[in-house]
């Protein structure tokens, strides 16, 4: 799988790997780490979430920009896991929990900046180390081994992120229990219920049989418990945020031990090869038929993002709020399901590149333009599967405690193997998605515009994740299953579009 490969692939898949754990953190926790801490309503958590994974993606334009202009690529990546660990820093930080209300927009404004320098730092980092990855193929001549090789490189730095949600989760639940609590992922929304005033009778019989439950004894004051118990939940999740950054100075020593085997435009500019031979100016008519074809392919890609990201906000709500938490004996949080994404891209993308590779020597490999598409089709499917298992659960204006509900009973929930059946066909789309379309940017863009529109890529995902609160606001107003159906038709019409598209995007790109 490796034969043939740039000596620097494996240690800038390293690299990554704290970034990448960094992500699945966020991704598995920022949501409910939000709602517990300052007793947001899921639209509003999707907002904030939304423009948290936006802004991680169109900065890495800004950072495609800045290294663009100063040829500086390792500085600039350097600078940015630097200041990404500074940002989880400040979230690591414990505050009061419930946060008086005096001081919620203070305390809120503040972990808005943190987020934002994790944000920056990432832009920094993220779009720069793709396209040196891209540059280390650049004198190989070999298109097939680069779409190998991204697909290599996104396994890689998937690996951390396996263990991100279990290290976020046991985190928090070691403080719950060194509280003297267990953990229950209904019990932030009844306490905020029951501190605000809104909690019904059902809600609140609800709220005093899981008080019992998690704190091993009767609880007479419901009061200090929902208190005291929100203060330890969202203070584990702090401390959660701590652990990605020592993920962070285990890239940063990665990085610095092998910068040697990274291209260096810097040393050889885009006037040179990397051996010293001339590179022939790009005509500036094809500079232009190269730059429509990307900007056609980041705006196809908005809507697979907009719908696959849901991974961090509704479908963990749904984790929440829907799903048995148990499989067989061995009781799971909702967390949890956040690490079946990175398990099967580390485990399937052998699977992918050794068809794509089988496909290859018959001569029948699709192009990457056709790659992409059969992965929007491969998205659909799996929120088919969502919707069709979400079909007859109770809307969730009719389980929110704010609204008087209360939490669905064990026998009420639906199987587990639903989500994890879905991040299953899901990643699979996103194997033909992803690693492929970092692949095309780097093969199509010119050589003078390769970190922008790196970045451009990851604009595309930005502007996807910008719209992702659609789906927070769906899933508390219409029935879900509808929620999911609006996915099924996003990534279709994206899936049409490519293919419209596609013989037109394979001559650009030979």
């Amino acid at each position: 799988m490796f034969k043939g490969h740039p000596k620097g692939l494996i240690a800038a898949a390293l690299a990554n790997m704290g970034e990448r754990f960094g992500f699945y953190t966020m991704m598995a926790i920022l949501a409910l780490f939000i709602q517990a801490k300052f007793g947001l309503s899921g639209t509003n958590t999707g907002y904030i979430y939304a423009t948290f994974y936006a802004l991680i993606y169109i900065l890495a334009l800004v950072g495609g920009v800045i290294a663009d202009r100063t040829r500086n690529y390792k500085g600039t990546i350097m600078v940015g896991l630097i200041t990404m660990a500074l940002g989880y820093l400040l979230m690591s930080i414990p505050s009061q929990t419930p946060v008086p209300e005096d001081k919620k927009t203070l305390m809120l404004v503040l972990t808005l900046f943190a987020l934002f320098v994790i944000a920056f730092g990432n832009g920094l980092f993220k779009g720069n180390l793709q396209a040196l990855v891209g540059q280390m193929y650049d004198n190989l001549n070999d298109d097939k081994k680069r779409d190998s090789g991204f697909s290599i490189f996104y396994m890689f730095i998937n690996v951390g992120a396996i263990f991100a949600p279990f290290t976020a989760v046991g985190v928090r639940n070691w403080w719950l229990e060194h509280n003297g609590f267990e953990y229950n992922s209904d019990l932030p929304a009844l306490c905020h219920s029951y501190l605000n005033g809104t909690i019904e009778a059902n809600a609140s019989a609800s709220l005093q049989t899981l008080a019992d439950k998690v704190s091993g004894s009767p609880v007479s004051n419901l009061n200090a418990f929902a208190n005291e118990y929100l203060n330890v939940f969202a203070t584990g999740f702090h401390y959660a945020f701590a652990v990605a950054i020592f993920a962070m100075a285990i890239s940063f020593v990665v990085y610095m031990v092998n910068k040697k085997f990274f291209p260096d435009p810097k040393n050889h500019h885009a006037e040179t090869n990397a051996d010293g031979s001339k590179v022939i100016a790009m005509d500036p008519a094809e500079v232009r038929q190269r730059m429509y074809a990307l900007f056609a392919v980041f705006g196809i890609v908005i809507f697979f993002w907009f719908s696959f990201h849901q991974n961090g906000l509704t479908l963990t709500y749904f984790a929440r709020d829907y799903t048995l938490l148990k499989i067989g004996s061995w009781d799971i949080s909702a967390e949890i399901f956040q690490s079946m994404n990175p398990f099967f891209v580390v485990f399937l993308t052998p699977v992918i590149v050794g068809i794509f590779g089988y496909l290859n020597a018959r001569g029948k490999e699709p192009s990457t333009p056709r790659k992409i598409a059969i992965g929007m089709f491969i998205a659909a499917l799996g929120f088919v599967v969502m919707a069709l298992g979400s079909v007859g659960v109770p809307n969730y204006s009719e389980i929110n405690p704010e609204l008087g509900g209360s939490p669905l009973a064990e026998a009420q929930r639906v199987t587990p193997y639903l989500l994890m059946g879905t991040y299953f066909i899901l990643t699979v789309a996103e194997l033909f998605i992803s690693p492929l379309g970092i692949s095309f940017v780097s093969k199509v863009a010119p050589p003078q515009y390769q970190g922008v529109m790196q970045g451009g890529w990851l604009g595309a995902t930005a502007l996807g994740n910008q719209l992702l609160f659609i789906g927070a606001i769906l899933y508390e107003s219409v029935p879900i299953w509808a929620t999911w159906s609006i996915f099924v038709v996003a990534c279709i019409i994206s899936m049409g579009t490519m293919l419209f598209m596609v013989k037109w995007l394979e001559r650009i790109a030979k």
